[in-house]
C-alpha cells in the first residue's frame, strides 16, 4: 500500500497509549528504583564527607608532645609563626581528661601520684599526670620534623595513625560503590522502560501500522510513546524520592555525628540529588522510549 503525504498525529491519545501503557506496574517499579537511587545518593554523599573529614584530620593536623616543664607559650608562638600553620593550640587538662577518661577512668588529672586520703594499699584509681600536647592544623601539608624542631627540644610529632588512611580508603571505596550502584539502577530503569515500550508497541501494533501507512511521521509516533513513558517514569521517581526522605534522615542521624559535633538536620539530606531524580527518570524514560520506537519503525517495510 502506498503511503499518503506525511502528516502529524492529532488528538490527545491517537495511539491509545493510556490503555497500552497503564499507570500501574511501571511507575511502581520506577519508584523502587528511585528509592534505591536515593539511598545510593545518600551513601555517596556521606562517604565523601567522611573521607574528606578524615583526610583533613590525617593530612592537615598533627599533635606535638612536649616534655614536662617545657615552655608551652614559647612553643605556640614559634609554631604560629610558621607560614604553613593555620592554628596551634595547647590541649587543656579538661579536654585531655575527657579524651582519656574512657580508657583510664575519670580520675585522670594534672596531679601525680595517689589521690588525697588514699593509702598505698588502696585499689582505687590514682590521678595520673597529663602530657603536654599541642594540636597543630595547617593550611597545607605539614612536615612533622619541621614542627617538632620549631616546638623546641624534646618535642615529638605524632602524625595521624595508619588507621586514618585505612578509614579514608574505606570511605573512598564506599563512595565509588555508591556511584556504581547509581549507574546500575539507571541501566535497570532503562531496561524496564525498553520492555514496557515494546509491550506497548505489541499492544497497539495494528493502530501504529495503520497510522504509519496513512502518513503519520515516525517522530510523532515515537514522541507520543516517549511523552507517555516520561510521565510515568517521572511520577514514579517522585514517589520513590519522597519515600526515601525518612530513611535518609535516619541514616544521617547516625552518620553526621561521625564527622561533625552536632546532630543531623534535614539540611544534611542530599536534596539536590533528590530533586534531580524525577527529571532524570523522565529523561531516561523519554530517551529509551524514543530510541526503541524509532528503531522498530525503521524495520517496517
Amino acid at each position: 500500500m502506498a503511503r499518503v503525504a506525511v502528516r502529524p498525529l492529532r488528538g490527545k491519545d491517537p495511539l491509545g497509549l493510556r490503555r497500552a501503557l497503564a499507570d500501574r506496574l511501571l511507575p511502581l517499579l520506577v519508584a523502587a528504583m528511585a528509592l534505591l537511587a536515593a539511598l545510593a545518593l545518600g551513601a555517596a554523599g556521606g562517604a565523601a564527607a567522611l573521607a574528606a573529614h578524615w583526610r583533613g584530620a590525617g593530612e592537615g593536623t598533627i599533635t606535638l608532645a612536649l616534655p614536662r616543664g617545657a615552655d608551652v607559650a614559647g612553643a605556640l608562638a614559634r609554631l604560629r609563626a610558621l607560614p604553613e600553620v593555620e592554628r596551634a593550640e595547647a590541649l587543656d587538662a579538661a579536654r585531655l581528661s575527657a579524651i582519656l577518661a574512657p580508657w583510664l577512668g575519670p580520675s585522670v588529672g594534672p596531679s601525680v601520684g595517689p589521690s588525697a586520703g588514699s593509702s598505698a594499699g588502696d585499689e582505687g584509681p590514682a590521678a595520673l599526670p597529663l602530657p603536654l600536647l599541642v594540636e597543630v592544623a595547617g593550611r597545607a601539608a605539614l612536615d612533622p620534623a619541621r614542627l617538632a624542631a620549631a616546638a623546641g627540644r624534646g618535642a615529638r610529632a605524632e602524625p595521624a595513625s595508619p588507621w586514618v588512611a585505612r578509614i579514608v580508603r574505606l570511605a573512598d571505596g564506599l563512595h565509588a560503590l555508591a556511584v556504581a550502584v547509581l549507574g546500575v539502577v539507571a541501566a535497570i530503569a532503562a531496561a524496564l522502560v525498553a520492555v514496557a515500550t515494546r509491550a506497548g508497541i505489541a499492544a497497539r501494533r495494528e493502530t501504529i501500522l495503520i497510522l504509519h501507512e496513512l502518513g503519520a511521521r515516525d517522530a510523532d509516533i515515537a514522541g507520543r510513546f516517549a511523552a507517555r513513558l516520561a510521565l510515568l517514569c517521572g511520577g514514579g521517581a517522585a514517589a520513590g524520592a519522597a519515600l526515601a526522605v525518612p530513611a535518609l534522615h535516619q541514616l544521617a542521624a547516625g552518620a553526621v555525628p561521625l564527622f561533625s559535633p552536632r546532630d543531623a538536620a534535614l539540611a544534611d539530606l542530599p536534596w539536590g540529588g533528590l530533586l534531580l531524580l524525577p527529571p532524570a527518570a523522565a529523561l531516561i524514560g523519554w530517551l529509551t522510549a524514543h530510541v526503541t520506537v524509532r528503531r522498530w519503525l525503521l524495520r517496517l517495510p
